[in-house]
């Protein structure tokens, strides 16, 4: 079962504060602690989470490394960057293995059989249109990756031998030597912890039981995927050595600008210019929504710049098919260019008579404007006394 993301078990948004942070597991530990939910080991579980999600949270280099590489980060395998055509390594070991390798005896964690060889995973970059993360998309994608080799099954051995016991270890994988009071445990030199040594090596891979091969994937983008969400495809990272389990494959996404549209979570914001005359008159006017469709949408008398206005359910697919958001139309009052003479005289004529028929009426065809000039009189009043 996937782990579910720390800031949803924290109940908090990405850009969360520190003080956010910690309000947040404070209030969710409440919810959950033990002494409030005796017998419920659901209750048990969620504060094990809750705890777990503040305890990497809290911790800014923790709290980053999370942010760019997910749960990956601390599954036993270390971060790596961007790689050259959309992937990357995340490489494999950390500070676990230096100190099984060092103090395996007396941490009582000590490895026998050799040591894990599992392949490290890989990171894909995958950038998308904001209509494919409405839709949803399948697509493929071609991964330069190492594949268990054909010839000797992974083994490393040519075809017809068999990898055997490693002399110099008796097939532990460690070595120990001793120094005084210490007795020293350390990776075999002789068959670099694998416990078993290759007499024969396949031809094909040179004994390592990997090749490097370009793979072509089948990825099934959901609809609704948001910017910096993550895909992982189980065992389709590195191969491991010589037979060992393989790595995992994690697909970020960037979702691309679109010309029209600005997304904001499920929801979707889009600017639309209208003529002064249908700002001033009101009107109608058809505008496009993420989904192709078109949508009419009615101008009130007297709109301004920035006027804002709603469809319900015209926004971005939800994650999981969880309905859809909303579209705001945020209107812009074009004013008129490129006028020739006639229009131009008959334009000041049409402000004479807003002028006109503006006085004594106690009504103001500009309100705004004559609202925002009288308060500047009166500070350059102010000013002047």
């Amino acid at each position: 079962m996937a782990k579910q993301d720390f800031y949803d078990v924290l109940g908090i948004a990405q850009n969360s504060s520190a003080d956010e942070i910690k309000k947040a597991y404070r209030k969710k530990a409440m919810q959950y602690h033990p002494d409030r939910n005796q017998g419920d080991d659901a209750a048990e579980q969620k504060f094990k989470e809750v705890n777990e999600a503040y305890d990497i949270l809290k911790d800014d280099q923790k709290r980053a490394a999370y942010d760019q590489f997910g749960h990956a980060a601390f599954d036993g395998n270390g971060g790596g960057g961007f790689g050259e055509g959309g992937f990357g390594g995340f490489g494999g070991g950390g500070f676990a293995d230096i100190f099984d390798e060092m103090f395996g005896d007396f941490t009582g964690r000590q490895r026998s059989g050799g040591r894990s060889s599992r392949g490290g995973d890989l990171r894909y970059n995958m950038e998308i249109s904001l209509d494919d993360a409405h839709r949803g998309r399948d697509t493929r994608i071609r991964v330069p990756t190492s594949v268990s080799c054909d010839s000797c099954g992974g083994s490393g051995a040519k075809k017809g031998t068999q990898p055997s016991t490693c002399g110099t270890c008796q097939g532990h994988g460690k070595v120990r030597a001793s120094q005084g009071f210490f007795t020293i445990e350390r990776t075999c030199p002789a068959c670099q912890g694998e416990g078993r040594v290759i007499g024969s090596p396949c031809d094909d891979c040179n004994g390592s039981g990997a090749v490097r091969k370009e793979k072509t994937l089948e990825v099934t983008i959901p609809a609704g995927v948001e910017d910096g969400m993550r895909i992982r495809l189980s065992g389709e990272g590195e191969a491991g050595s010589r037979g060992s389990p393989p790595g995992d494959l994690y697909i970020f996404i960037a979702v691309g600008a679109h010309p029209l549209f600005r997304r904001d979570g499920a929801d979707i914001f889009c600017t639309v210019p209208i003529p002064m005359t249908t700002a001033a008159l009101g009107g109608s006017v058809e505008v496009p929504s993420i989904d192709g469709s078109r949508a009419k949408v009615t101008i009130p008398v007297g709109a301004q710049s920035g006027h804002r206005l709603r469809l319900r359910s015209k926004g971005m697919s939800g994650l999981h098919g969880k309905g859809r958001g909303d579209m705001y139309i945020d209107l812009q009052v074009e004013t008129p260019v490129n006028l020739n003479k006639e229009q131009k005289e008959k334009l000041q004529a049409f402000q004479s008579t807003l002028k006109s028929s503006g006085k004594g009426s106690g009504k103001s065809t500009s309100p705004e404007s004559e609202g925002f000039f009288a308060k500047a009189k009166e500070l350059w009043d102010d000013l002047t006394d």
